[in-house]
């Protein structure tokens, strides 16, 4: 059948079956032209979708065959080229100016973003690491997605481990190897946090121990909490302890991320760090009248007009200075570059007004803006 070939040319003939970046020399196909590299393992039939004798349960499962094989030369193809950049950025750092300037023009060259280049380095890093440590076998990574295999390099190292456990541990149902995706990975995530966190009291982890509570609502709040003072934390442990209930996890959950919000925004508002104001009173009294997430959005949105403040009178400052230096070489040689000045005129007095919307509609406002001087201010 045609996906027994398929899957059989992938494993023996593909140009990008992963091995360790240290056994080239047992790379497959070495010698191998590009065109017949190109044409290995990449032609095969999908099944007709008109094909009323095909059965449904047939026609997905060839389907899903072939996207797993896509699937799998996507992440296979990442990793080299992963490894062929960092050894190109290697090179270059051995006989380059030091500053990478070869290797950045490589990668313009080959219309690859910095950011990517480096992402693409990380993820053949991450695969070289899981390989050699022993953590994964050579034949392990076939069976995860991208993504999933992404998941897991970014992951601790102990939740690494429990996905190499489970892979060579197979249920004794399974008929194949498992293959693993992102799901099965954030699960082993999940309960990995719930099991060794500090953060969280017994009592929930005994309603995680024996599936009460899912352990993907743990997760989020272990995360939310750590943002937190041992104060605070100690407060919402104590609550998640009362009532260890799925529906008092979620509602802790988000008091940890509307604390977390506040307690951030509440030190960069200059105005509330000049003004004679206890904080952390204030912070009690909205949880006490249970209005903690607007005031939250409140603080945060005063921290953003202050930053917005900022930024405006730089730029007004900005502004005025191209201004005086476009008068200073203009003239009356140049009548239209003076009155574009004249049409700036509103943004770089000291009253800034600026219209919005139509000024023929009937919701059009004007807003006018004071921006007082320097020395008016010292005064």
């Amino acid at each position: 059948m045609w996906h027994v070939a398929m899957v059989q040319a992938f494993r023996s003939a593909s140009p990008m079956h992963l091995v360790s970046s240290h056994s080239a020399d047992r790379a497959p196909h070495a010698s191998a032209s590009l065109e017949e590299l190109t044409t290995i393992g990449l032609e095969f039939q999908l099944p007709d979708p008109a094909d009323e004798q095909l059965a449904e349960q047939d026609f997905w499962r060839q389907i899903d065959l072939a996207w797993q094989i896509c699937d799998r030369f996507d992440l296979q193809t990442d990793i080299w080229r992963g490894r062929i950049l960092r050894s190109v950025r290697d090179r270059e750092k051995r006989g380059g100016d030091g500053r990478g300037t070869g290797f950045l023009n490589w990668l313009k060259d080959r219309e690859i973003s910095k950011s990517q280049a480096y992402s693409l380095i990380e993820l053949a890093n991450s695969a070289d690491t899981l390989l050699e440590s022993g953590i994964l076998e050579l034949e392990d990574v076939n069976r995860f997605s991208k993504r999933a295999f992404l998941e897991t390099a970014q992951a601790p190292p102990e939740v690494q481990q429990l996905v190499s456990d489970w892979l060579k541990e197979p249920s004794a149902s399974q008929k194949e190897p498992p293959r693993i995706t992102r799901r099965e990975v954030q699960q082993l995530t999940d309960e990995w946090t719930a099991m060794t966190s500090d953060l969280l009291p017994v009592e929930i982890k005994e309603k995680a121990a024996n599936s009460t509570i899912p352990t993907r609502y743990l997760t989020p709040l272990v995360r939310e909490m750590e943002k937190l003072p041992e104060t605070h934390q100690a407060t919402l442990q104590a609550e998640v302890a009362s009532h260890p209930d799925v529906d008092t996890v979620k509602q802790v959950t988000a008091e940890a991320r509307y604390l977390a919000r506040y307690l951030a925004a509440a030190t960069q508002v200059q105005t509330l760090t000049q003004a004679e104001l206890n904080l952390e009173l204030a912070l009690e009294e909205a949880l006490r009248i249970g209005c903690l997430n607007n005031t939250a959005d409140l603080v945060n949105q005063a921290a953003q007009l202050e930053q917005t403040v900022v930024k405006l009178y730089t730029t007004w400052k900005r502004l005025n200075a191209l201004n005086e230096r476009v008068y200073l070489d203009s003239g009356a040689s140049t009548p239209h570059l003076r009155a574009l000045l004249a049409a700036l005129e509103p943004l770089a007095s000291q009253q800034l007004e600026v219209s919005l919307g139509d000024p023929e509609s009937a919701f059009a406002r004007t807003v006018r803006l004071q921006i007082f001087p320097e020395e008016a201010s010292d005064a």
